[in-house]
């Protein structure tokens, strides 16, 4: 058998770190991914890079930061000139797949929301070929691959290798609204189920958080049996191979909307689950973002059935919204158990490292909101880290801090294969490393969010005890002290007996937005 160890990496799209049963949740069943953790190491200190798809996922790929791949915000392509660790995989020798969702390209048609400015009158403007600072083709068809036009046409197919994948099967979107590859198999195998698939059509229920469908779509035809399908059909038609491989099984689910097929819809029952401190400690003080959002649904009750940013909820409908997340966590968990069966079946596989992650988490009524936004609470901000490598620690907690951008650094290392010059990522203890002294986070949206100003950003740095966030615009920045105030109901930037706490934070999260400024391409001469 070859020297170099295999890989497969497990990603959910918007899971939190405590959703699991073992990093601590009371309720949901993981036995599949619990196995990972008991034959590794579960790390209590994982965050992303930015809590959001497109910015996270474009991190993980390029082991940078947002603002040094250029993915700063949702609605961006990742530029086929930064180079994925993937592709460093493939070009020492490794096969590469990707089954299930990627999110490197824009998967709507929506126009942009962000506004560019007014030209005064009297002035020249320049023309569409000048008018930004950077000339970009980002808009050019190989960064349409994943948008549901391109898959209107006759015949679709994505050109390999895609980012470094030499095999990609595509599942787009989220639900029961998926395409790519998963929607062109449905249409051969089974056309009947796509007429089941909208939410007009759904099963009736009694539930009342926003996005609650319960989907006519059968439990075989759901994409997270889809993408179980393909994975295991991948792993059984290279059993006689003995070349290393990395294998990326990426499930759309458990992001909204909350549509759990078949048996996952009532696995669990909201009455069993946490109610949220901030629906019952009256001595809460909730940021005006929090009133904010209140105040809007409050005006208008249907608020949220379409949208993907933070919303205010009752317990109530946190409580659903916690069940029906289970009831998905639970399908993927029964997904990668068949996965798990399949790679032991090979001999590369039987050994292969086992990775699980998220791209970001869910406040899942945490401080009374729903999904995820500007904010930066852990609930968002931190996610599931576990790595379990057959000739390595098992049944382990780490407490270093790291984030997303590790995972390929700490792949490559551990593969004993050099990164790229400019690659930002971190060795973990699982590769020789130590982690990292502080997490560095960014956040940019285009979508508006009132209690945030115009054009949010929010950079956030976690060390030791410590969350600080500065935003850009009128929210207020934010310090809580993670050891005490788990929960983060107590925001102490205003706080005198903090002054020196915030200010050394403030000076450390300098010296971050400086070491990351790029350090490619390198000068190509001396002057």
């Amino acid at each position: 058998m070859t020297e170099r160890p295999s890989y497969i990496l497990f990603i959910t799209d918007q899971q939190r770190a405590d959703s699991l049963g073992c990093t601590g949740h009371p309720t949901v069943r993981t036995p599949n991914i619990d196995t990972i953790a008991q034959r590794g190491v579960t790390f209590e200190r994982f965050y992303v890079a930015s809590p959001v798809c497109m910015p996270n996922r474009a991190s993980l790929m390029t082991c940078r930061m947002p603002t040094s791949h250029g993915v700063r915000s949702l609605g961006i392509p990742l530029a086929t000139d930064h180079v994925t660790f993937v592709e460093v995989m493939a070009a020492a020798g490794y096969d590469t797949a990707l089954i299930g969702k990627s999110h490197l390209q824009n998967v709507t048609q929506f126009p942009t929301q962000f506004e560019r400015k007014t030209h005064r009158e009297g002035f020249v403007a320049p023309p569409p070929e000048l008018a930004d600072a950077i000339r970009s083709d980002l808009d050019a068809p190989h960064y349409q691959y994943e948008q549901r036009r391109y898959w209107m046409q006759e015949n679709p197919s994505v050109p390999s290798p895609f980012y470094g994948f030499d095999h990609y099967d595509s599942v787009l979107r989220h639900g029961t609204n998926t395409g790519g590859h998963y929607e062109e198999w449905l249409k051969q195998v089974a056309p009947e189920v796509l007429a089941l698939r909208g939410r007009d059509t759904q099963l009736d229920h009694d539930y009342i958080v926003p996005q609650a469908v319960r989907t006519r779509v059968p439990e075989e035809y759901y994409s997270t049996t889809y993408i179980a399908n393909q994975a295991c059909a991948w792993l059984e038609e290279r059993k006689d191979s003995d070349k290393p491989f990395f294998l990326m099984v990426s499930f759309p689910d458990p992001h909204h909307p909350f549509n759990p097929p078949g048996k996952y819809w009532d696995m669990y029952r909201p009455e069993d689950m946490e109610i949220p401190r901030a629906y019952t400690d009256p001595s809460w003080n909730p940021p005006d973002y929090v009133l904010q959002a209140e105040s809007e649904r409050a005006a208008d009750p249907t608020l949220g059935q379409m949208a993907g940013y933070s919303l205010a909820v009752t317990a109530r409908e946190a409580q659903e919204a916690r069940a029906l997340t289970c009831g998905m966590i639970t399908m993927v968990d029964d997904a990668i158990g068949r996965v798990q069966q399949a790679a032991n079946t090979t001999e590369t596989g039987a050994e292969a490292v086992q990775i699980f992650t998220s791209d970001h988490g869910d406040h899942l009524g945490d401080h009374r909101l729903l999904f995820k936004g500007t904010e930066q609470y852990d609930t968002i901000t931190r996610v599931p880290f576990i790595w379990a490598d057959p000739k390595g620690a098992q049944n382990q907690r780490s407490a270093e801090l790291a984030q997303t951008l590790d995972i390929g650094t700490t792949i490559m290392e551990h593969a004993r294969l050099e990164a790229p010059d400019g690659m930002q990522g971190e060795r973990l203890s699982v590769a020789g490393g130590s982690g990292r002294e502080a997490a560095f986070i960014q956040y940019e949206t285009q979508r508006p969010q009132h209690a945030f100003g115009k054009d949010p950003r929010a950079h956030t740095i976690v060390h030791d005890r410590w969350r600080l966030t500065l935003y850009r615009g009128k929210a207020q920045n934010e310090l809580f002290d993670l050891r005490d105030d788990p929960d983060e109901m107590v925001n102490l930037w205003d706080d005198a007996g903090h002054r020196d706490v915030r200010a050394a934070l403030v000076e450390r999260l300098a010296e971050l937005e400086i070491e990351v400024i790029d350090s490619v391409p390198f000068p190509t001469a001396e002057a």
